[in-house]
């Protein structure tokens, strides 16, 4: 086999350089501990906050998750030649525009079987129709969420299935991962690079849920994008639109900003959320500065800052991040939907 057949198994020190420097390009999840500790930041914004319950459901979630991910048994990955011809074509390996392998159905029932009992009771019809539907149904839901179509889904159901495809996909990368270290004998290499959509995760072509600013040392203040489906997080300088890539229009708005009667621009400069807006394509994504707040967690502090996507999108700003857990409306079809479905 020629060496372009196995240039996706990149060692950590080559996604440190093409990362630039010594910022890392990728970040692949912890398979142990990735959907333990979103449930755990959950957990803290909860206590004393307006949407405590859902918050507190959306924890549980994460811990089914969590349980589901460790017990997932092996799955067919794409050989080194579908790599290969990924990586020419500058896609992702693992495209989430592929669809999903039919194991996803059996993850999402166990889902379901673990979180039956602790379900708030709004919560309960959207889990007795997962429940009782057919193959058929569920792959039409699971195709809607991964393309970004409205149309037939059934909204209320949709964290649930969009929970088990999270799964799936931290499964496929975390294994693919795993494959490509043992087959290599580094212990961090990966069969994941640069694509050529950089707005896109590198390893499933998905959007990002929001960005967040690193606290570690290698990557001190430097700005990731989480993705929205295997919370893989890939590189991207500050100061430049997530959507759009401009630089010259991007600004940063903060509940502090929008609601302070004085003019403490301090304490407005160091809010741990913030909305990163750009006026050159009218979108923002949200970034969370893990620098200012260590246990910021891009999924969990997105859904806990609702308010902060209502006040921007007043200013007539688009959302650009997808959260598979509350999914949001476009301009013309309002706000998102009450997460417990309240009227």
């Amino acid at each position: 086999m020629t060496a372009s057949a196995t240039v996706r198994v990149m060692p950590a020190d080559e996604i440190v350089a093409r990362g630039g420097g010594e910022t890392p390009f990728l970040r692949l999840p912890e398979r142990s501990t990735v959907f333990a500790e979103r449930a755990m930041r959950l957990r803290q914004l909860a206590a004393g906050h307006p949407l405590a319950d859902y918050l507190g459901f959306v924890a549980d979630i994460a811990l089914a998750q969590q349980r589901r991910l460790l017990a997932m048994p092996a799955m067919p990955l794409p050989d080194a030649d579908a790599l290969d011809c990924a990586a020419r074509a500058g896609r992702p390996p693992l495209p989430a525009d592929g669809g999903a392998d039919p194991a996803w159905r059996g993850v999402l029932r166990e889902l379901l079987a673990d979180l039956r009992q602790s379900a708030p009771a709004a919560t309960q019809p959207a889990l007795q129709r997962l429940a009782a539907a057919d193959d058929a149904f569920l792959d039409r839901q699971a195709d809607a969420l991964l393309s970004g179509l409205s149309e037939g889904l059934d909204v209320a159901a949709a964290p649930l299935v969009g929970a088990a495809l999270q799964v799936l996909w931290t499964h496929q990368v975390t294994a693919l991962q795993a494959r490509a270290a043992e087959a290599t004998g580094a212990l961090r290499a990966a069969p994941f690079g640069r694509i050529d959509d950089k707005t896109v995760c590198p390893c499933c072509g998905s959007r990002p849920t929001a960005s967040i600013t690193r606290a570690s040392v290698e990557a001190l203040g430097q700005r990731y994008l989480h993705c929205s489906l295997c919370s893989a997080q890939w590189h991207l300088v500050r100061v430049e639109c997530a959507r759009c890539g401009s630089t010259s229009k991007v600004a940063y708005q903060s509940l502090d900003a929008i609601d302070a009667a004085d003019d403490d621009t301090a304490r407005v400069a160091q809010a741990a959320v913030q909305a990163e807006t750009c006026e050159a394509c009218g979108h923002y994504l949200k970034i969370v500065h893990g620098d200012r707040d260590p246990y910021g967690e891009a999924v969990a502090d997105d859904l806990a800052s609702l308010t902060l996507d209502l006040l921007v999108a007043e200013s007539g700003m688009r959302r650009h991040g997808v959260n598979l857990m509350l999914l949001f409306g476009d301009a013309a079809t309002g706000p998102p939907p009450d997460p417990l479905g309240r009227a």
